[in-house]
């Protein structure tokens, strides 16, 4: 299966760049090359199942089908029906991402197909190249320093997590990971942190394996529940603190900016307290633990 993909930071909110891109109908507004879109059948843009059919400006022209739109998590999904390249099995997905860390937004274009006979390897460098990173080039310039509307709430719907906090990391993931993947490591990018090993003395890449570490004047102790190099995302929960909850799970993922060779960090955590101690614990964790130690990542290893 052949891929193409590319991911940019957008300098405006989620939800105005949103307002760009679920409109399955605006493209000319935006990609460059597409002259013009119009929806078949009269049906609204936002109408899954709807299908545009777009003009290019050299005149060649295609069309494409809504799969799927979703205004809660910001992903708009289409696939061809009829083609500009030699392929089949196509699947397109755009989703944006918010960025917390200055109100920006993480947007990925990616897509999946198989090549037809014959054609092996030609069309992903030129859909990536003139298709994906122009348009999220061009996006950029279109929706930088645009404001959300009036009276528009982020996550149209339940959000993800209590703790949502995301970041740019002034390196590419690969030196991310490598510096965050060691369960027992983030003593180095927290400066909150002291004293951190694995219980037991087992490896820091053991799934079950626990880290036992001061943080203030508490003992916390945490058991890793996932890793995985492929995506360089983990999970943990947490099995012993001072702190008035239970149930604590958090996640962290490490995601390529393919437009500026940075990475996106997205930290989400969940657990079950009462209403006054979230007032405090949501804000708390959110600034003085995970964005803390995205700060201090770029500070320490990756300044830019």
């Amino acid at each position: 299966m052949a891929k193409a993909y590319a991911s940019i930071i957008v300098d405006a909110p989620v939800e105005a760049v949103w307002q760009v891109i679920r409109d399955f109908n605006g493209l000319p507004n935006w990609l460059p090359g597409v002259a013009g879109s119009t929806i078949e059948d009269g049906r609204d843009p936002d109408t899954v199942g709807s299908v545009r059919r777009l003009t290019l400006e050299n005149g060649a022209t295609c069309s494409e089908r809504l799969l799927a739109l979703d205004d809660s998590r910001y992903m708009v999904s289409y696939s061809f029906v009829q083609q500009l390249f030699p392929i089949r099995d196509h699947r397109a997905t755009i989703e944006l991402t918010p960025v917390t860390s200055g109100n920006r937004t993480y947007v990925q274009w990616s897509a999946t197909f198989e090549d037809l006979d014959g054609h092996a390897g030609e069309t992903a460098p030129v859909m990536q190249a003139n298709v994906f990173e122009a348009g999220l080039a061009a996006l950029a310039t279109t929706c930088a320093g645009r404001a959300a509307l009036p009276g528009v709430l982020r996550w149209d719907g339940w959000r993800p997590a209590k703790v949502f906090c995301s970041s740019v990391i002034n390196a590419p993931v690969p030196a991310v990971w490598d510096k965050v993947r060691d369960f027992i490591g983030m003593g180095a990018w927290h400066p909150g942190i002291r004293d951190m090993k694995m219980i037991g003395g087992v490896r820091s890449d053991k799934i079950s394996g626990v880290r036992d570490f001061m943080f203030g004047d508490g003992r916390i102790m945490e058991r890793l529940t996932y890793l995985n190099d492929a995506d360089h995302a983990f999970r943990y929960l947490i099995e012993q603190s001072p702190m008035p909850w239970i149930n604590y799970h958090a996640a962290a993922q490490f995601l390529p900016i393919t437009a500026s060779n940075q990475t996106f960090a997205l930290w989400t955590a969940d657990w079950v307290a009462s209403a006054n101690d979230d007032a405090r614990l949501i804000p708390d964790i959110h600034e003085n633990v995970f964005q803390t130690a995205f700060d201090t990542l770029n500070e320490r290893f990756f300044p830019g």
